[in-house]
């Protein structure tokens, strides 16, 4: 029966760390990899885990591959050992955010 449950508590965890919409983290991946000189297209914009993210926030849950599994647990893991939910860091926190939001969790976002 926890194996029936972990899935679904997988998916709200992802959903909860996870605040910026796909529009959002597509818009950040690309402005992210931009520079004076090139940009990359839209679809290679990211590191693979932040492409990965956008494609998940695109599917249904009962699409989920394992690959999409595995990388909602590494996200989920990483964004909550980074940030405490309840006191997000301030605006000078550069850095930290910028990372954070290339896993679709932007700090400041309510």
């Amino acid at each position: 029966m926890a194996d029936a449950l972990e899935p679904d508590t997988l998916w709200e965890d992802f959903h909860r760390v996870v605040n910026m919409t796909s529009a959002e983290l597509a818009a950040w991946l690309r402005v992210r990899d931009a520079d004076e000189q090139t940009e990359p297209l839209p679809e290679d914009a990211g590191t693979p885990t932040a492409r990965h993210v956008l494609a998940i926030l695109q599917k249904r849950r009962t699409d989920l591959t394992g690959d999409d599994v595995r990388v909602m647990r590494k996200v989920v893991d990483t964004v909550t050992a980074q940030t405490d939910l309840e006191n997000e860091p301030e605006a000078e926190d550069t850095r930290r955010r910028h990372r954070l939001m290339t896993l679709g969790h932007d700090p400041l976002k309510a």
